[in-house]
């Protein structure tokens, strides 16, 4: 399968920059996964086609600064450290610029009360640190970091919540799990007393997510790797709901991606974590999602690939043919789809 079969043309002016003025005020296709038709709705309309027993299972991560810049002792020129995830204690993998500045051994200075030394260099050219603080690092990151919006958002955000789930609870990502940014606290409110029940996991979403496919075969490209947790308590609901003949729908890739890595590494779903890098493309059988809440994803990426499999190729390209021709805002902040 060549990565170009997944390509589309997307005018820049449809990219969206900023979210909507009401986060459950954009709009919604409903996307019939079988038969492929459309309907243009609202997301606050998502309530109507939830059913009580349905399970909405989300991402609770919460984005980190994780733009950092300081400099070398002695030295002017500014160093950017981004934080891709923590390996242990202070040490975390992260990307330097310049690179050629950020030798083993090498201290970089961000304040005061934080300092970061080189100790490896990976193959891919990433950094192994190791930071000196005093007091609570997550504390320092929100008073010193900048929050790492993607490379297609030029605006700066008026609040950095706008760029955060209201139910993100466990900070680790780099990246927002974007569908579920369409939640309100009121609408999730009202889908809980219609008797749809929450469930909640952590995928803590890497910088990989924006990373396009660049082989032409799709099956040589290599997935980045991602840390999740499941509770037991999710896992329950999980496999109530799927017992009684309810649906499990997911809200964003990141769930796919944590719900099916779990059935494919235990079997069923229970408690669990660790690491995965899992690649979903056409000819994949989803084991657990029923239905998805998603965005609109980048041309040629592993996100489009993903839901192309939970329906197909033609019908997903033929979708997004109609959100161009009809104006749909994409990516982060964009409008989004219910396939089900």
């Amino acid at each position: 399968m060549r990565t170009e079969e997944f390509d589309y043309e997307l005018p820049e002016s449809l990219i969206a920059q900023h979210p909507s003025d009401k986060r459950d005020e954009a709009r919604m296709m409903l996307l019939d996964k079988s038969t492929g038709d459309i309907e243009d709705k609202h997301f606050f309309d998502i309530i109507d086609y939830l059913k009580p027993g349905d399970v909405l299972v989300m991402n609770d991560t919460r984005v980190i600064p994780a733009r950092l810049f300081g400099h070398r002792e002695g030295k002017d020129e500014s160093i950017e450290v981004f934080l891709l995830h923590n390996i242990k204690g202070k040490k975390w993998e992260v990307l330097v610029r310049p690179g050629k500045k950020m030798k083993i051994g090498v201290e970089v200075i961000f304040s005061d009360e934080l300092k970061a030394k080189v100790i490896d260099i990976k193959e891919d050219g990433n950094r192994v640190v190791e930071f000196t603080y005093e007091g609570i690092f997550n504390e320092i990151l929100d008073k010193l970091g900048n929050m790492p919006l993607p490379p297609y958002i030029k605006e700066k955000l008026k609040d950095p919540e706008e760029y955060q789930t209201v139910y993100s609870k466990n900070p680790g990502s780099v990246a927002a799990p974007t569908a579920g940014l369409h939640f309100t606290k009121e609408l999730l409110k009202k889908i809980e007393e219609k008797g749809i029940k929450l469930a909640f996991l952590t995928l803590n979403v890497g910088l990989g997510t924006f990373r396009p496919v660049n082989e032409d075969d799709i099956t040589d490209h290599k997935m980045h790797s991602e840390f999740y947790t499941i509770s037991q308590e999710t896992a329950d609901i999980i496999n109530q709901a799927k017992r009684e003949g309810n649906r499990v729908i997911a809200v964003g890739t990141t769930s796919i991606r944590t719900l099916e890595s779990v059935y494919k590494k235990c079997g069923k779903i229970q408690e669990d974590s660790g690491w995965t890098d899992i690649f979903i493309y056409p000819g994949f059988e989803y084991k657990v999602v029923d239905a998805i809440i998603t965005n609109f994803h980048l041309p040629k990426s592993t996100l489009i690939m993903l839901v192309a499999a939970f329906t197909s190729k033609k019908i997903i390209l033929n979708a997004y043919e109609y959100a161009v021709k009809e104006k749909y805002r994409f990516f982060s902040f964009g409008d989004c789809m219910f396939i089900c």
